[in-house]
């Protein structure tokens, strides 16, 4: 039996905006991925009682996503009670993780089929939700790293450390709207979306992306994160982190079918793509975001690969900052970075993000004829996972 893990399919649901009024927020989160599930198992016309393991990524696992909510999404769409659920938390990089978890397995020879995806309601569930305002690290933690910051300050030193602009980042979030809104136009968008039924009707297309978003009209926006007393901390801060150059808060959802090539043989599948090498690491804790380079670093030389041999980068745009600084270092080409626009115009739906992505590659791959696709995506405590795939 042949144990290589395939991708045969990836779905999403539409992103919509993550607070009331948001087209996803009427939406429980298991109905939410329940619907994604169903769209993924039904257009592959799979047995659902074949899936040896549904795992799925959740970052906020409190109230209504307190409970499993991938096995409650499961049993809410009817499929049997056999099949088994995991949840994962590797913060942003949840669901990444899920498709690494199902990839291995089945290389391991422990599956055949699993389902790996991730949901996040943060309309519903919203960030640090599970805190409840605890003390989230404990004192020999502090005693270690003293003065922990928070993300955005975070985003704040690396733009200062690598000498990013507030106009470069607004260019670049500018950009990452007018390349979504191209490939939605094109109807690229269109092939990994599953229409989602809410009280208000049937929704097919992301609500977040803003075809008409310039640079010069982020330049507008007022900064996110000032802070007097970190100020004088870090004198090198120069405060320029927006709503408009950071991922946005949405709701969504998404799956992909991963199996080993034997089973897809079997069932006459035809796999998208393969995988050739994982990585996941862990870096600075200030600087929080930047693990997505050594990551890269690792998981090119895993798979025998230089940086010009890639066709498609996915690179977690959790602020500007993140893909420029990344850019800076790797010396991708700009063009092959997030092609079809990425979180700041699409939104990061937190535990969904990593499948999201990964849809976005392997269509990306598929419409351009490219071979070879990495992503990686920067999660906190300065965490980044990164997988490098092989279109077929």
């Amino acid at each position: 039996m042949s144990n290589v893990p395939v991708i045969i399919d990836i779905v999403r649901s539409p992103i919509g905006r993550g607070k009331a009024g948001g087209m996803l927020s009427a939406l429980h989160p298991a109905d939410l991925l329940r619907q994604v599930i169903v769209g993924l198992v039904e257009r592959n016309n799979l047995d659902p009682g074949s899936v040896d393991d549904l795992i799925m990524g959740c970052v906020s696992q409190a109230g209504e996503q307190a409970v499993p909510v991938g096995r409650t999404a499961w049993l809410a769409a009817g499929y049997p009670t056999h099949v088994p659920c995991a949840m994962v938390d590797r913060r942003c990089g949840s669901s990444q993780q899920a498709v690494h978890f199902a990839a291995q397995g089945i290389a391991a020879g422990a599956y055949d089929i699993v389902i790996a995806g991730g949901i996040e309601s943060m309309s519903r569930v919203p960030m640090f939700s599970a805190r409840m305002g605890a003390d989230p690290h404990g004192v020999a933690f502090e005693a270690r790293f003293p003065g922990a910051v928070g993300q955005g300050i975070s985003a704040e030193l690396i733009a200062a450390r690598w000498g990013i602009s507030r106009e470069e980042m607004d260019a670049y979030s500018a950009q990452s709207h007018q390349r979504a809104e191209a490939a939605r136009a094109a109807g690229n968008l269109a092939h990994e979306i599953v229409p989602v039924e809410t009280p208000d009707g049937v929704v097919t297309t992301d609500e977040t992306i803003r075809a008409a978003t310039t640079a010069e009209g982020l330049a507008q926006l007022k900064t996110s994160f000032n802070d007097d007393a970190l100020a004088e901390r870090f004198p090198e801060i120069s405060w320029s982190i927006t709503a408009g150059n950071s991922s946005q808060i949405t709701d969504g959802a998404s799956a992909a079918l991963i199996m080993s090539e034997a089973a897809a043989n079997r069932l006459g599948l035809k796999p998208l793509a393969r995988f050739l090498a994982f990585d996941v690491i862990g870096d600075d804790p200030l600087l929080m975001l930047t693990a997505p380079i050594p990551a890269t670093k690792r998981v090119l030389a895993k798979a025998g690969l230089g940086i010009d041999q890639i066709d498609h980068f996915e690179v977690n745009e959790a602020f500007a900052c993140v893909p420029l600084a990344w850019q800076r270092e790797i010396n991708a080409d700009p063009a092959k970075l997030n092609p079809r626009g990425g979180a700041i115009a699409l939104g990061h739906p937190l535990g969904a993000s990593g499948t999201r992505l990964m849809a976005s590659m392997v269509n990306g791959l598929r419409e351009t004829g490219g071979r070879y696709g990495l992503q990686t995506m920067c999660e906190a405590g300065g965490l980044a996972n990164a997988t490098i795939i092989e279109r077929l």
